[in-house]
């Protein structure tokens, strides 16, 4: 007679969610002006022009002569986000785990990249008057692609043109130069700039450029724009963007129209404008 052995065996379930590979936390938050939590619909960017040297005074007890200086000023109009996932109450009781923290922290990244695309969209777009004219991004502050890629050239011109406006280090700015992947393989690759008289020893060491190098913090971004064969980076000053945040709720609970299905939600505003043109510049690569 055969032997019969009940199945004892259960299935053990796993406890965590494993969250796949991809970026946070928001890489360019922290890189530009934040006006902190905006009341109302937009908020708005004031710019004063420049003046030259004084002038000379060379009569005595003269009338006053006024000198003109441009005021301008710029409306960012907030933009309303929300996300949200459905978990199934009766898939909640199968499994060992809440999900609900993960799915948030799910939502929570959702944010941060969106404030990334609109600081980058900010960066290249149009800037809106508060005229409701519109500001483009001048081909003086753009560095054409060249056939090439990103080059030891491309960034010390990049470099030359914040001097040259007045808007490096030496005016009191913070400069930054987004980068991804394909522009990382590109300095890696270049003998001029992996040498020791061009890079700094941990650079070459960890295989990367974050943290400051050519007077530039560097910044990882993997979402640039791109025409198939060029693709579009920038640097800029910290002042150069203003970003501003209406409100960040999120939220979990039952839906009681959806037979109690838990839903985990997030809903934010934003809003980021380019201040000055003069403090960005655009770099095309292939």
């Amino acid at each position: 007679m055969p032997v019969t052995i009940p199945n004892a065996f259960v299935q053990q379930f796993d406890t965590t969610l494993r969250l796949n590979a991809q970026q946070t936390e928001s890489r360019f938050q922290g890189c530009v002006v934040d006006r902190g939590t905006i009341t109302g619909e937009s908020f708005t960017s004031n710019r004063l022009g420049t003046i030259d040297e004084l002038e000379e005074d060379n009569t005595r007890h003269g009338d006053t002569v006024w000198s003109d200086i441009d005021h301008d000023t710029r409306n960012c109009l907030m933009k309303d986000f929300f996300q949200a996932f459905p978990i199934d109450k009766a898939d909640l009781q199968k499994m060992l785990v809440n999900p609900n923290g993960d799915y948030m922290q799910r939502l929570i990244t959702a944010s941060n990249l969106r404030k990334d695309q609109l600081i980058y969209a900010a960066a290249r777009g149009n800037s809106l008057k508060k005229d409701g004219s519109n500001v483009i991004l001048p081909a003086s502050q753009k560095i054409a692609h060249g056939g090439t890629g990103m080059t030891k050239a491309k960034i010390i011109q990049t470099k030359k043109m914040f001097r040259q406006n007045e808007a490096d280090q030496h005016n009191g700015e913070e400069l930054f130069f987004a980068y991804d992947s394909k522009m990382l393989e590109d300095i890696l690759a270049d003998t001029t700039l992996t040498s020791a008289d061009y890079m700094a020893v941990k650079m070459l060491q960890e295989g990367d450029v974050s943290g400051s190098w050519m007077g530039f913090k560097w910044k990882p971004y993997e979402r640039f724009d791109n025409d198939g064969t060029t693709w579009y980076s920038f640097a800029w000053a910290k002042s150069g963007i203003h970003l501003g945040k209406g409100f960040e709720e999120g939220d979990v609970g039952p839906r009681r129209d959806k037979k109690n299905t838990t839903q985990v939600s997030m809903a934010a505003s934003y809003g980021a404008i380019r201040n000055d043109e003069d403090k960005i510049v655009e770099i095309a690569y292939q």
